[in-house]
């Protein structure tokens, strides 16, 4: 989104010998485990430490402590948006990074972050944060850096963010010149999806979205966020019915494409769990039309693509899955993908071509071991095979998929 530029409306602060730039803003509970590597990744950018804590009851604060950390307690109440304002209202730095404990801000990011804080037409930036474990939706774009203004703040008891009140700025001052841009480049690593912690979530998310929907019935944002959560946890029909409402809400607000796109790839999951393919394709097609960045575009991209595979229009795959690595060449399961649809169309040299970029990217990648196995077997490289076979049944084993990997050595045995 883009907005113009405004009177700085921050808080006066005291005179100080130290010139604050960044502040990093965080609110954080019995995150011993992950905060050091946190705090560790802003050094060299951010020139204080704003640490909201609700309530740890292990190392959390010492550890913070450690690192420079401003400690501030608040009392849980439900709303992580209060939570948030409570650690702006303690910064004193011209701009705020937002950061979680399971997020890590990537080194790489920060000569670009920093001649971007520098531009003064810049008001907020929109960072694109990598999902690690995330299958579905490998990036997000978030606007977690922003110039500190009273102005700009958050909303929304769960799935917390700014771009109500930056929305508002930009409706009550359009003829103002600064902007919100998008940084392309990742400059997140979220490691929140991995699997296992997941559950431990979704009833708490649940809860919260919940009190948000009555707070609020009309926010298209959480009907989509809750939908999602219902089709997530089996509740496909209830789901169904709050992003179809979603999408209706949006017919007065045509420009909130973020939220559009979110609602059609949402439906499109939706109703393939209803075993709808063609309104499946229809959602996933409208998301792909929307004019947002291509970058997040990548789910509905591959999920489209998987649909005409397993309908046999492989070359409609193979075009959705060729798009996903141009917009993003570092995409194992893009690669692994491909790799299935080039050997249905018996392109086996294709596939194991496919297959090996995938392991490139992700060495620990056992299906795409176990599908380069059976390409290079197809092909009569047989000691090849059996060596991507004895990696395929390592690598299950490892992750805990006991049963594959047994059938695999199984077979394996046998074929010797």
């Amino acid at each position: 989104m883009t907005s113009k530029g405004f009177n700085n409306l921050s808080k006066p602060t005291a005179l100080s010998s130290v010139h604050i730039k960044v502040s990093l803003c965080m609110i954080v509970k019995n995150e011993a485990e992950r905060l050091a590597n946190c705090l560790k990744s802003v050094k060299g950018f951010v020139d204080e430490i704003i640490l909201v804590d609700t309530g740890s009851r292990d190392r959390t604060v010492n550890i913070a402590k450690k690192y420079g950390a401003k400690i501030f307690k608040f009392e849980w109440c439900d709303d992580f948006a209060a939570a948030r304002n409570y650690s702006l209202e303690q910064a004193r730095g011209e701009w705020i990074l937002v950061l979680d404990a399971d997020e890590v801000l990537v080194q790489a990011i920060i000569p670009i972050l920093q001649n971007a804080i520098n531009n003064p037409e810049y008001l907020a930036i929109n960072l694109n944060r990598e999902e690690i474990g995330a299958g579905r939706s490998p990036y997000s774009l978030i606007t977690r850096l922003f110039r500190r203004r009273l102005d700009i703040y958050f909303t929304g008891f769960y799935h917390e963010s700014i771009d109500n009140s930056v929305e508002a700025l930009m409706q009550s001052h359009p003829q103002d010149s600064q902007q919100v841009i998008t940084i392309p480049q990742v400059a997140i690593h979220h490691y929140g999806y991995k699997p296992e912690l997941l559950s431990k979530k979704q009833e708490f998310a649940q809860r919260l979205m919940e009190k948000q929907l009555a707070a609020d019935p009309n926010d298209a944002y959480t009907h989509s966020k809750l939908g999602a959560l219902y089709v997530e946890i089996g509740a496909a029909e209830q789901g169904l019915s709050l992003l179809q409402t979603g999408l209706s809400i949006l017919k007065s607000d045509p420009q909130n494409l973020p939220t559009q796109f979110e609602l059609n790839y949402h439906l499109g999951i939706a109703y393939s769990h209803i075993q709808n393919w063609e309104l499946a394709k229809t959602h996933y097609q409208n998301a792909i039309a929307l004019d947002v960045a291509d970058v997040i575009k990548l789910p509905a991209y591959n999920n489209l693509g998987n649909l005409w595979q397993s309908e046999s229009k492989f070359a409609e795959a193979i075009a959705c899955y060729e798009k996903i690595l141009d917009i993003a060449p570092d995409f194992a399961t893009g690669y692994f993908n491909l790799g299935i649809a080039r050997k249905s169309v018996h392109d086996f040299t294709g596939a194991i071509a496919a297959y090996i970029e995938a392991l490139k990217i992700n060495p620990q990648y056992a299906e795409a071991y176990q599908n380069l196995a059976v390409a290079l077997q197809q092909t009569g490289k047989i000691e090849a095979s059996k060596m991507a076979f004895t990696e395929a049944i390592k690598y299950h084993r490892q992750q805990d998929r006991q049963e594959i990997a047994q059938q695999l050595q199984n077979y394996l045995s046998n074929a010797c």
